[in-house]
């Protein structure tokens, strides 16, 4: 068999098992990307062992999961696009403070989890800041499914899930720089400025350029081109935020999802990038992370850890996020509804922990266990929530309910 009928195989054996499995998680209730992991188990060396089958050249594999990073981008991407700022504007001191405290108390219990296992301090430290990420979009569907997700408590909560994300995505950024800079004054002054340089070059062409380019591409009589600009944006922000900011790839096409979101185009280049990105890369992501589990590495000592990383997973943002929002002025009720609803890990935790394992900054066993626990905390979030709604009335208010009233 030809390299690329290999190749072909692969391809098609991943989206294929990817859409399937994530049907049958639908089904069931539960989000697709839960399916598309668990598939991605059974294909990796748990149980099947795709990648390394007979007929197998070995270099696909960093074939394979190279289209997946760019899944990476594509979804940091989208989630810039997604963003709507103004509905949430009126509850942004609960989701802030929600958001800070959020990643606050799980990054904290995590490094401690961490050297309580004997881990280094690096190592520790961003086992933590992995426990800190949450889901945007497991939440939101989640809320969806409620008929809560404009509520108070439901905006705050989506307010609360991005703020989570992008302090995960800058805390990331600046911990990459101190390891690559080795931490004194200078390298810590020198990433400061870089990333500052970046955001601010970023954010003026974003702001005072790139609206006048996406105007012109889209008069062009070009097939696709519109779209085609826009992800040559987003790699050009993601090669720029490492070469000019020292920050994470995934930081820069985070930003020029942001930028692009502000034009009248926003809605064609996401409907695009949505379809590309959902139909190919994206799934390639989500199995390739479970392709790269194996579960026979697994001894009790790893369970353990296991264990113990799901419960301060659960309990650093379930308090956290739950003591801001109150923090914040929501009443108990909903301080516990809006907490329980940042439990849910997801593609941003997945992406940190990927970007772990490519710095060695985690163990295989390590990042297993930070598997098992998205896949649970994404499992137990829905009851949870459904459970807490089930129990009182969702507050509504004409400010937050209609978006246009005054």
């Amino acid at each position: 068999m030809s390299l690329f009928l290999q190749f072909a195989f692969l391809l098609s054996i991943i989206l294929l098992s990817a859409k399937m499995a994530g049907y049958i998680s639908i089904r069931l209730g539960q989000p697709s990307v839960l399916g598309e992991l668990l598939v991605g188990i059974i294909l990796g060396p748990s149980i099947i062992n795709l990648l390394n089958l007979p007929f197998i050249e070995h270099g696909l594999t960093e074939t394979v999961a190279e289209l997946g990073e760019m899944g990476v981008l594509l979804l940091m991407f989208l989630a810039g696009l997604e963003l709507h700022l103004g509905e949430m504007r009126k509850n942004i001191r609960v989701s802030a403070l929600s958001g800070l405290m959020g990643v606050i108390f799980p990054v904290a219990l995590g490094w401690g989890a961490g050297r309580l296992f004997e881990m280094d301090n690096a190592s520790a430290l961003f086992l933590g800041l992995t426990l800190g990420a949450t889901s945007v979009s497991i939440s939101a569907q989640t809320l969806i499914e409620l008929k809560v997700l404009r509520s108070r408590v439901g905006l705050s909560l989506l307010g609360a899930a991005v703020f989570d994300d992008i302090l995960i995505i800058l805390f990331l950024s600046v911990f990459l720089g101190l390891i690559d800079g080795g931490g004194s004054s200078y390298a810590i002054m020198l990433i400061i400025v870089k990333m500052a340089a970046f955001l601010t070059l970023s954010m003026m062409f974003g702001l005072w350029g790139l609206p006048w380019l996406v105007r012109r591409v889209a008069d062009l009589p070009i097939s696709q081109g519109l779209l085609t600009f826009a992800l040559v944006v987003m790699l050009a922000y993601g090669i720029a935020a490492e070469a000019l900011g020292g920050m994470a790839a995934i930081t820069g096409a985070f930003v020029a999802g942001l930028m692009l979101a502000r034009t009248p185009e926003k809605e064609s280049i996401e409907s695009g990038t949505h379809a590309l990105a959902y139909g190919l890369f994206v799934p390639i992501f989500f199995v390739n992370i479970g392709l790269s589990i194996d579960l026979h590495q697994f001894q009790m000592e790893s369970l353990l850890f296991t264990l113990v990383i799901i419960i301060v997973a659960v309990v650093g943002k379930w308090f956290g996020s739950g003591l801001g929002a109150s923090l914040g002025g929501l009443p108990l009720g909903e301080s516990v509804k809006l907490g329980a609803g940042m439990i849910s890990r997801g593609e941003v935790g997945l992406i940190v922990a990927s970007v772990g394992m490519q710095n060695r900054l985690m163990t295989s066993n390590a990042f297993s266990a930070i598997i098992v626990m998205i896949l649970f905390t994404t499992l137990i979030t829905p009851p949870i929530l459904r459970a807490l709604f089930a129990r009182g009335r969702v507050t509504h208010t004409p400010e937050v309910n209609d978006p246009e009233a005054s």
